[in-house]
């Protein structure tokens, strides 16, 4: 669930949303242009880039993502986590979506 919190305007480069992920659940695997900030504020989960270790977040947790970079997040298959995701923007776009995180890679 997103709930946003901003949009880019002309005074601002970038939006803000809340995300909600339940157990289990998890973002596809997607790239920002110009990359995206994640705030950790409640719960746990999993971050992972292409290639990459998956990664544990936690409430307080900022992670960084740099612009192009495939990955993905969300909850642990056990805890739902919520965070603040800050999309900055380029050319008008904030995110490419690509396919579905499968289960064996969530798992992995």
């Amino acid at each position: 669930m997103v709930d946003m919190l901003y949009s880019n305007n002309e005074h601002t480069g970038n939006s803000g949303g809340q995300v909600t992920f339940e157990p289990g659940a998890r973002s596809a695997w997607h790239t920002h242009p110009a990359g995206q900030v994640l705030i950790v504020t409640s719960g746990s989960g999993w971050v992972q880039e292409e290639g990459g270790e998956k990664r544990s977040i936690r409430p307080g947790d900022v992670v960084w993502t740099p612009p192009g970079v495939k990955h993905w997040h969300g909850a642990t298959d056990q805890t739902g986590v919520s965070h603040i995701a800050v999309s900055n923007v380029k050319d008008g776009k904030a995110v490419d979506w690509m396919e579905k995180v499968t289960d064996e890679q969530y798992l992995d």
